[in-house]
């Protein structure tokens, strides 16, 4: 049984930047977007999840090529390449850093409900709801986690979202197969179709939103520069960028599954934490669920650390584009994001509704993100590796698709005024 187990982990070794993509990807913003989706609609938005991992994989392909290739990085390149790129880098970090930042905040809930839910489901004496504890548990967690960062490194910080992303990937294919829905029911999501209820179009946003985010590509070439890839790594970031488009999928799809055979046809829906441990009890029994809600906590803390990152990785990328996790700035800057991320433990939000917001606040960066890439991954400096016609033809589908999802966006946000 070792020898299995080793070779996964070799595996997911050699998948370097990836992991953090998918820590920014796969958070519990997606899980709570994918479970209630699947909840509500069941498999009926399974080709918007395809679309976004596709274009996800595109734009990691893009934004790796032109790191190893120019050994550039991203916010560095748009401000020094493109005519008024100083604006577009300032717009487009603004926008990363507070989308990601209200992200933060969201999961951070989520993580500690997560937590003390899990122990009332061992404890049933305990009250079903605690917000003191809840918020001590929300505390307890971002203190750690800040200390690791303080203490670590890149390797340091890519091997612990390993373990966090394996706990996750492993804990969300088990929830599936316990509930598994007939293979007719999932292949008939891939039928585009938008669902005409009210929260449908902000669904759609939503799932885009976690899927293809922002962060997830400006970031990439910076942390690919901490990894050391260069030229000779072409290879290994393709590889790299195909295997996390991989995971994120299975991973996205086995929760999305998994609420449609425990909670579509029961009619139950999710509107907090609690729905998203309790319902699936009576299916699966207490430890299935804790299966589910070990997934759904590690999906936050493999959230939590690479957002508290974000501001400092992408102002020093502005700056001259070096990552540098032992400065002033960058210990500064992730202290604040911590205490940011307190704010919905604080005043006792429903942390399901503010994740479904900020995840749609996240597409309306995502089409400057895609358009900067498509210039720079076709400048001249590139050589033989500048981006071919399937490439490019892939970020031009991307584009159309982000402005089209954005502009759903915004008239589910007016239709909610």
């Amino acid at each position: 049984m070792i020898k299995p187990f080793n070779k996964i982990w070799s595996i997911l070794l050699t998948t370097g930047p990836g992991i953090f993509c998918i820590g920014y990807t796969i958070g519990t913003g997606s899980v709570t977007s994918m479970a209630k989706a699947g909840s509500e609609f069941g498999m009926q938005l399974l080709w918007v999840l395809v679309l976004s991992v596709l274009f996800a994989w595109v734009l990691m392909e893009a934004y790796g090529r032109y790191a190893v290739v120019t050994g550039e990085t991203a916010i560095h390149s748009f401000r020094k390449k493109i005519k008024y790129g100083k604006i577009l880098a300032i717009v487009i970090v603004v926008g990363v850093v507070v989308g990601q930042w209200n992200s933060l905040t969201g999961i951070l809930g989520l993580s500690a409900n997560a937590i003390y839910e899990l122990a009332h489901l061992f404890f049933p004496a305990t009250a079903q709801e605690n917000y003191w504890a809840v918020l001590g548990i929300a505390v307890f967690l971002i203190i750690v986690l800040y200390t690791l960062l303080l203490v670590g490194n890149y390797s340091f910080f890519e091997k612990i979202l390993i373990v966090f992303v394996t706990f996750m990937g492993v804990s969300f294919l088990i929830s599936m197969f316990i509930v598994l829905p007939s293979p007719g029911e999932i292949i008939s999501g891939l039928k585009p179709s938008i669902p005409q209820v009210p929260g449908g179009k902000l669904m759609v946003a939503a799932f885009v939103g976690t899927t293809m985010a922002a962060p997830t590509f400006v970031v990439r070439p910076l942390l690919m520069k901490g990894k050391g890839w260069n030229k000779e790594n072409t290879k290994e970031q393709s590889k790299d960028a195909l295997t996390s488009a991989i995971l994120m999928f299975v991973i996205s799809a086995s929760i999305m599954i998994t609420a449609t055979g425990a909670l579509f046809h029961e009619g139950k829906t999710i509107e907090k934490v609690l729905d998203m441990v309790y319902t699936l009890e009576p299916v699966a029994g207490k430890f299935a669920v804790a299966i589910f809600m070990f997934g759904t906590l590690s999906a936050g803390l493999s959230s939590i650390f690479p957002i508290l990152m974000v501001a400092p990785l992408l102002i020093a990328d502005y700056r001259n584009g070096e990552l540098d996790t032992n400065s002033k700035l960058f210990k500064i800057l992730t202290a604040i994001a911590a205490v940011f991320g307190l704010i919905v433990p604080i005043i006792g939000a429903n942390p399901i509704v503010a994740q479904i917001a900020t995840q749609v606040a996240n597409v309306f960066v995502l089409p400057l993100v895609i358009g900067a890439i498509i210039y720079l991954v076709n400048n001249k400096e590139m050589g033989r590796h500048k981006a071919g016609l399937l490439l490019n033809i892939g970020l031009v589908c991307a584009v159309i698709f982000s402005c089209f999802i954005a502009w759903n966006g915004i008239n589910a946000l007016l239709e909610l005024l």
